[in-house]
């Protein structure tokens, strides 16, 4: 578990099963990037359709450069601070694809 003193400006770590970079440090609040998968929304001949992008795929695309930043951020206050853990890298030679999403 982390504390507030334990984050740092563009530091990674994880909540769960998603994966966080760290963009700014409050008095009491810390706010981060989401880096496993952004969510890309298209309209094309009205029609809607969703996709995740993988970390490679949106790093690459440029999705990260910031601030300010095309993905939203995240507040993480005392509560949810505790529930976070330092990245400790990938667990693989790879990261997932991209993927299509349901409309």
């Amino acid at each position: 578990m982390m504390k507030h003193s334990d984050f740092r400006i563009g530091a990674e770590f994880t909540t769960g099963a998603a994966r966080w970079r760290c963009t700014d440090i409050g008095t009491r609040v810390i706010t981060a990037i989401r880096l496993d998968e952004v969510r890309i929304a298209t309209v094309s001949g009205g029609v809607k359709s969703m996709r995740a992008l993988c970390y490679a795929e949106a790093n690459a695309e440029g999705w990260f450069n910031g601030p300010p930043y095309a993905v939203a951020e995240s507040v993480f206050d005392e509560d949810g601070q505790e529930g976070c853990t330092f990245y400790a890298g990938p667990q693989g030679d790879s990261e997932p694809e991209s993927r299509s999403l349901p409309r």
